[in-house]
């Protein structure tokens, strides 16, 4: 006799509320306990976000020591290091960022060591949706009022220093910024870099990856040596010769629903809402004038020293279908691609990483083609967001599915959802518990919503 689908979800809800419960620190919560000790800046927001069904003052919790460690100028570091946790355990460590002295002129903080690259913008969105999980305990603990300085700061860096293309947009220094570290959008810029030799450090990850899951040696390399550059620039943006210089439109869409989420943080905190909407406005005309390929129904990564779009097709160029106010002609273009024989959504059980049909297409190597959660979940909401109700329902499902047959996997093969990466990881879970709660496609958009259901502590 088949099981009831609510037991299905109350089991499927008890497995993500124990990764969660197992990664939690005390004040955050970690990827994953061995291969990501440490606390992530894009892991934190999305984890945030399905924490707040479990526990919103956790959720809070999230987001508020992240914040804790910005630097002056405004960056929120993609790496927050934990002191408690041996050097070795992870590459680069702090002593290799050296961020309090090194970002000592950009104002890292002198007490707590972090990276001195940044993660995708969630962090508005995530902290909106935080509040209107329990509006009463956020307006309790000033939740809002506090975190609205450090996340306008946050936009202003990214809107400002970091629009290195003078187009309107904010541009990523280092292939680990965009999130999707090895994505073969990369692959051209990074032919400019010179590689570290590999005998000059040693890669934790592979203590706990498989190597055929895991970036290729050169690749890492090539990501030692921008690092080491960045922060023998003393992490400046301005003034300095960077070897890697790209606009990404997965990072700008997510920037642009921030800060529309950021106009109705403002709102609720009597600050300026407008001066948010006009910057996302701006932010999504540049992002279709800069991005958009009319011939390839998608958006393009922009590699700022060849002043040229990259010819490389990754799920990056679909998010922005979570952007309020696309023009409907590419709404439409992107929602025939992401249907189309590259991505196969709504065929196969999630959208992969990279193209199906590209020469680079690898569907168990990292962001060269497995399917990933966090992607997932944004194109289901952009499709919602678009009347394809339908799509994102199966979508949906799929994911709760692979979710749970693969130990919260941190990414799987997008054909068969068979696990890749680390298990037990923080946003598969986080995800996994949003996706169990009713489906809310104005959220993105930021209306207003109901308070989430879960158990607030």
């Amino acid at each position: 006799m088949p099981v009831p689908a609510a037991t299905d979800d109350l089991t499927l809800r008890r497995g993500a509320a124990r990764v969660l419960l197992a990664n939690w620190t005390g004040t955050s919560t970690v990827p994953s306990r061995a291969l990501y000790p440490h606390q992530w800046s894009w892991d934190s927001a999305f984890i945030a976000i399905g924490l707040r069904h479990l526990s919103v003052r956790r959720a809070q919790r999230e987001l508020e020591s992240l914040l804790g460690a910005q630097w002056a100028d405004g960056r929120v570091p993609h790496i927050v290091f934990n002191p408690a946790v041996p050097l070795d355990a992870y590459f680069p460590s702090p002593d290799f960022w050296r961020s309090s002295r090194a970002g000592a002129t950009a104002g890292a903080p002198p007490g707590t060591e972090t990276s001195g690259i940044v993660q995708p913008p969630v962090h508005a969105l995530s902290a909106l949706l935080v509040h209107r999980a329990d509006p009463e305990l956020s307006r309790r603990r000033g939740f809002l009022p506090r975190l609205y300085k450090r996340l306008a700061a946050w936009h202003d860096y990214l809107t400002g220093p970091r629009d290195l293309g003078c187009g309107g947009l904010a541009a990523v220094v280092h292939p680990w910024e965009p999130g999707m570290d090895n994505s073969p959008c990369w692959d051209g810029p990074l032919q400019r870099v010179d590689p570290t030799a590999p005998d000059s450090y040693r890669r934790a990850d592979l203590d706990h990856g498989q190597p055929a899951e895991r970036p290729t040696d050169l690749d890492y390399g090539r990501y030692v040596r921008l690092a080491t550059d960045y922060r023998d620039r003393r992490y400046a943006d301005s003034g300095g010769d960077h070897a890697f210089a790209v606009e990404d439109p997965c990072f700008n869409a997510l920037l642009i629903v921030s800060e529309h989420a950021l106009a109705r943080i403002a709102t609720e905190t009597g600050a300026d809402a407008a001066r948010h909407e006009r910057r996302a406005a701006q932010l999504t005309a540049a992002l279709v004038a800069r991005l958009w390929s009319p011939a390839e129904g998608m958006f393009l990564c922009r590699d700022l020293l060849e002043g040229e779009l990259i010819a490389e097709r990754s799920v990056a160029g679909l998010i922005p279908l979570i952007v309020p106010g696309l023009p409907r002609d590419v709404v439409d273009a992107l929602l025939a691609t992401a249907a189309g024989p590259g991505f196969r959504l709504g065929e196969v059980p999630m959208s992969p990483s990279y193209d199906f049909t590209g020469h680079a297409f690898d569907g168990s190597r990292y962001w060269r083609g497995p399917a990933w959660f966090n992607t997932n979940w944004l194109l289901e909401r952009g499709l919602r967001e678009h009347g394809r109700a339908q799509t994102a329902d199966r979508l949906r499902t799929s994911m709760l599915t692979a979710a749970g047959a693969c130990d919260f996997a941190e990414y799987v093969n997008p054909f068969t959802s068979q696990p890749r990466g680390a298990r037990g990881f923080g946003w598969t879970a986080a995800l996994t518990l949003d996706l169990l709660v009713a489906a809310r496609p104005s959220e993105i958009a930021g209306c207003t919503t109901g308070p989430a259901n879960g158990v607030r502590t």
